[in-house]
């Protein structure tokens, strides 16, 4: 016998079930963005901008590992909104202080979990947070980030892979730029992207306050049209040593599920940095204000600073009476000539340490690192040591106890080549180790960074960048000037990059070739000025040698001079894959630095944003045959004010860099 329901109560059932959805909305502190929040089938978010949709119906979730789902059904137990505007004191940023200032809708569901969404003036971000006894494994999370149409996107796909497992690389490569639709869905897209959201609009994704927890790809999604969905590394079941020079614990096996992490916490931040100005993306601090407070209580040791680099020239010193490689004469010659210019340190990059044993307490015979640090210490200045992946994790408290005790300032620890927990959990655990011992560290070989020069402010710089090393050894066919015009609005958006500028060769289009022993930039010498202004690198390497910068005395003075953190930065101009323009100040000193792509390019600059008075002002210019010959340029010191407006001449990968100083 069939059993009919009356109508009414379908009804009922129909009206229930429409009830269950509940929808949320908020807005930025000014206004122009809002997102919506629909709790019921799915969890979902979307996020528009003055009412025109950036971002559609994206639904998220976090999936345990015994199958229980928080995101879809969820019942809702609370929802609590507020605001807050605050000043984060920054000593070590693009700026001195970053203002903090945010809505946030916290929702709070039955089984101890909760989603929060913060609306900036410049984007939205959302975490997860669950407050559970014991430990959670976590199989999977659904982040996903719909478009409204198939819109262009800058893609950077993961490069190679070690034995082909794209989860295990350098997170270096150039940008494609593609409809979301050409995507290669073969290949993985690592972090920072940036798409166009709207014809005038664009959106960048990346993440913040990533901790014991895996990094996230992207990829298009196969069931949502014009959607990218995040990527999780499996945590490593199984590692062996290898990769370059037995310095990698390569992934060999993992297990079915991304994190097994505390019952209590709050997971990373999806981030969406929303734009309408390009240049505003280039001096961008959403990651910095997301990410979790300084756990020290004294930063007064940190020195950022400019560093006299070896490994990039070769160590090709000339002119000397000893025969230049890794040895302590070719040290003493970089400190000597670090001392003189005013340079904060010199890098013993690989080499010091014996080959192929990961062990860097052994030394090789040439060096001598007390005699080093001593020799450093009597003319100002610090070395740090290159120190690979497993041989630095193997033995770090005891590698920094000892190096430290020894005087060595810090380290640049290379070839980690992964995002997993496992990775994630080695690079805070090296950030408070090596900050108890005092000593800085740069992340060489490593991932995006997601705020932790904020939480840990001793971790000075990251790699995760295509930098100036490649062009040791890539093909012509590598754009290295596009890429250096694309970069400062999408990997620059994350955090300081270690990109490795100062090349004193400098090759006009179609003079390029690589030369592992003596390297050239594309593009001209005042471009390579120019990126000391324009990329953020609190520890920043003169990458040529010491003989070619004594040899470009003026060149020389403006890069030694110039600070690596700054009290307040101004994007002047740009577009993406074209040109950038960026101001930035330290005490009463401003600095400006533009670039441009393949074509020459007339820009103004405008000097209004100079407080009152004269200044006097240093000008690197492309010179009138720059397009030849990449090295000319012409620099010129004249008096300026607010009132002025600068008209130059930008050669095919040219580039500028000024020097205002307050005039007495």
């Amino acid at each position: 016998m069939k059993r009919r329901f009356p109508l009414i109560l379908l009804l009922l059932l129909a009206c229930g079930a429409i009830q269950a959805q509940k929808e949320y909305s908020l807005a930025s502190p000014d206004g122009k963005l809002t997102a919506q929040v629909t709790v019921g089938e799915e969890l979902t978010w979307s996020l528009s901008h003055d009412g025109t949709p950036l971002i559609e119906p994206s639904p998220v979730s976090l999936t345990l590992h015994d199958g229980e789902q928080l995101g879809p059904d969820a019942r809702l137990r609370r929802v609590r909104k507020q605001r807050a505007d605050e000043t984060i004191t920054s000593p070590f940023w693009i700026s001195s202080q970053v203002r903090d200032q945010y809505n946030e809708l916290l929702l709070t569901f039955r089984g101890d979990w909760g989603i929060t969404f913060r609306l900036y003036d410049d984007g939205l971000a959302y975490r997860f947070h669950t407050s559970r006894k014991g430990t959670l494994t976590i199989a999977s999370e659904e982040a996903t980030f719909r478009f409204t149409g198939d819109r262009p996107a800058w893609v950077p796909y993961v490069k190679g892979g070690l034995g082909g497992d794209q989860l295990q690389s350098s997170f270096e490569n150039t940008y494609l730029h593609t409809p979301i639709s050409k995507i290669n869905r073969e290949k993985l897209i690592f972090l920072p992207v940036l798409a166009d959201a709207t014809a005038d609009k664009r959106v960048l994704i990346t993440e913040a306050d990533l901790e014991s927890y895996p990094g996230m790809y992207l990829t298009p999604d196969e069931k949502l049209p014009h959607t990218l969905k995040g990527l999780f590394a499996p945590v490593p079941a199984a590692v062996e040593q290898g990769g370059h020079n037995m310095l990698q614990m390569r992934v060999t096996e993992r297990e079915d599920f991304i994190a097994q992490t505390e019952g209590s916490r709050s997971f990373p931040w999806r981030v969406c940095v929303v734009a309408a100005n390009d240049a505003a993306l280039a001096a961008s601090d959403m990651v910095y204000r997301l990410a979790s407070p300084s756990r020290l209580a004294d930063n007064s040791w940190i020195k950022p600073g400019k560093v006299a680099w070896d490994w990039w020239n070769n160590w090709n010193i000339y002119g000397v009476d000893f025969e230049a490689g890794i040895n302590n004469d070719t040290y003493k010659y970089y400190i000597d000539f670090a001392s003189e210019h005013g340079v904060e340190y010199v890098i013993l990059d690989e080499g010091w340490a014996v080959n192929l044993q990961a062990d860097l307490m052994q030394v090789i015979p040439e060096i001598d690192i007390p005699e080093l640090v001593a020799y450093g210490r009597e003319r100002g200045v610090g070395i740090i040591l290159w120190a690979g992946y497993h041989a630095f994790n193997r033995d770090m408290e005891e590698v920094c106890r000892h190096y430290a005790a020894m005087g060595v300032k810090g380290f640049k620890v290379d070839f980690m080549d992964r995002d997993d927990q496992e990775m994630v959990d080695f690079i805070y655990r090296a950030s408070e180790t090596a900050a108890r011992y005092k000593m800085l560290l740069d992340f060489h070989g490593v991932f995006k960074p997601t705020g932790l020069s904020r939480t840990w402010p001793n971790v000075l710089n990251f790699e995760g960048v295509h930098g100036l090393e490649q062009l040791k050894w890539s093909s012509e066919s590598v754009d290295m000037v596009t890429y250096d015009v694309t970069v400062p609005f999408i990997r620059m958006v994350a955090g300081p990059m270690d990109y490795t500028q100062g090349a004193m060769r400098n090759a006009s289009r179609g003079n390029y070739r690589p030369v592992n022993s003596e390297p050239m930039s594309q593009g001209t010498r005042c471009r390579q000025l120019a990126l000391y202004v324009v990329f953020n690198s609190p520890i920043n390497m003169l990458c040529d040698s010491p003989t070619a910068y004594m040899r470009e005395p003026e060149s020389l003075a403006f890069i030694a001079s110039i600070p690596t953190v700054w009290d307040e930065t101004l994007p002047l101009d740009g577009k993406v894959g074209e040109h950038v323009t960026i101001a930035r100040r330290s005490g009463d000193d401003w600095y400006v630095g533009g670039i441009t792509g393949w074509d020459s390019r007339e820009v103004t600059v405008d000097l209004s944003f100079l407080p009152a008075g004269a200044y006097e002002m240093t000008l690197f210019r492309d010179g009138v045959n720059a397009h030849r010959k990449g090295s000319d340029y012409r620099r010129e010191i004249r008096k300026v004010t607010s009132a002025d407006r600068l008209n130059l001449h930008l050669a095919p990968g040219g580039g500028f860099a000024i020097h205002l100083k307050r005039s007495l």
